[in-house]
């Protein structure tokens, strides 16, 4: 949510905090600044209100509001990051691939990752081709991604629900969070600068499978982030 509202307002930076946070670190929010609703979802347990009930676990969300370091006075922004060459984005891509160690097997002309047996299957890189909304290699790279946040959910990494079937609910759900996740990396990666209409599309069509239900993009979101932290987190350190 944050990531689309610093594109839609145009602003600067990706650094977001509460009225009473700001305050904290001696900056002001501008009079009249209009802030950006987040939800936080998780979990309580709710005890037993006897010893002939079970424990059990409630889903709940909670929202506030935070505002841009643009929208603030007296914020000192860290220096903005160098932006990368094509050539060296591309290398930095394909170091973030092999740093993850997964079994990446190139060839055929099918993108899948194969659960059982834990290795990803790629088209090889020249089989890509340019399209109205992306070059060849930002296709390569989103597929490849796409792919490789549907290897971070193994059940020996982070235990994500695969659907039994093509277009049931946990498949679309988990097509959701690969998508979203494809999205996220490609923008820390830097292989796109800009939203691409066939993410769009793509997710549209699965929030569709799933009935349109908005709770399912904040659950995928969730969970697209943690795959995105996770497969970061195999990076060496000097790549981090």
């Amino acid at each position: 949510m944050l990531w689309a509202s610093q594109m839609e307002q145009g602003f600067s930076t990706s650094s977001w905090a509460s009225y009473k946070q700001w305050e904290e670190k001696g900056c002001q929010v501008r009079k009249g600044a209009k802030g950006t609703a987040i939800v936080y979802w998780g979990r309580i347990n709710i005890e037993p209100a006897d010893d002939n009930e079970e424990a059990s676990k409630r889903m709940f969300a909670r929202y506030s509001h935070v505002f841009n370091a643009d929208q603030v006075d007296g914020y000192d922004s860290p220096a903005p990051a160098s932006i990368l060459s094509p050539l060296e984005r591309i290398d930095y891509a394909d170091a973030f691939l092999k740093a993850t160690g997964a079994d990446i097997r190139y060839g055929g002309n099918r993108a899948f990752y194969q659960r059982d047996e834990d290795f990803i299957a790629l088209p090889s890189p020249e089989a890509f081709i340019d399209t109205p909304t992306s070059t060849a290699q930002e296709n390569f790279y989103s597929t490849a991604l796409h792919e490789l946040t549907h290897w971070s959910g193994a059940p020996h990494r982070l235990e994500r629900t695969k659907g039994k079937r093509f277009g049931d609910k946990d498949y679309a759900f988990e097509e959701l969070v690969a998508e979203l996740g494809a999205a996220m990396l490609c923008a820390s990666l830097g292989i796109v600068n800009e939203p691409r209409n066939d993410h769009a599309q793509y997710i549209d069509n699965w929030l569709r499978a799933l009935a349109s239900d908005s709770k399912y993009i904040f659950q995928a979101a969730s969970q697209a982030q943690k795959a995105a932290d996770y497969l970061h987190g195999l990076q060496p350190v000097a790549q981090m």
